[in-house]
């Protein structure tokens, strides 16, 4: 257990900066070779806490996985609408700030950002990011759902360190604060 819980975004884009299609298919990711699980395994086990958007959880349930793949984690789905409780899920529509420094003062390991674009930019515009592991894909795609949108913030980052996986490029950075 760490002192100092990390918000770390994990992440697969393509090399035009973007986290799926415009129709949220992933099938781009998947025509790439990579290497075991791309340092999945290695990162999942340092987190604990697992937050996501509305959207991202809606496609993880459509695409039919034998099981919640995070239910060994806290899960907790930011969403504007009011949705009962699951067992492996909290939905949650919180003042994103507060809660997110309340999960930080807690003992435990990092809070992993699943994803979406949207979640992401409400994070980052409240500087609530502490590192970022972005893996590129060799794809261009064109057109999709960006991984970082438009918007009003700027963040500063210093790269910690490079990874290849095969054809997957991880680059690991740290928020300077």
């Amino acid at each position: 257990m760490t002192q100092n819980r990390n918000v770390v975004l994990f992440i697969a884009s393509s090399l035009d900066g973007y986290i799926a299609t415009k129709e949220e298919s992933l099938e781009w990711l998947f025509k790439v070779e990579g290497e075991g699980d791309n340092g999945y395994s290695e990162f999942y086990d340092t987190v604990d806490t697992v937050l996501m958007g509305k959207k991202s959880y809606d496609w993880i349930m459509k695409h039919g996985f034998e099981e919640f793949p995070y239910k060994n984690k806290d899960c907790y789905v930011f969403t504007r609408s009011t949705i009962e409780d699951t067992e492996n899920v909290k939905f949650f529509s919180p003042d994103i700030p507060d809660f997110v420094n309340e999960l930080k003062s807690q003992p435990g390991k990092n809070i992993w950002i699943v994803g979406g674009g949207e979640l992401l930019h409400s994070f980052l515009k409240e500087n609530l990011v502490d590192e970022l592991i972005v893996t590129i894909a060799p794809t261009i795609i064109g057109k999709g759902i960006p991984l970082f949108k438009e918007g009003d913030y700027q963040l500063d980052l210093s790269l910690k360190g490079t990874r290849n996986f095969n054809q997957f490029v991880e680059l690991h950075y740290e928020v300077k604060k």
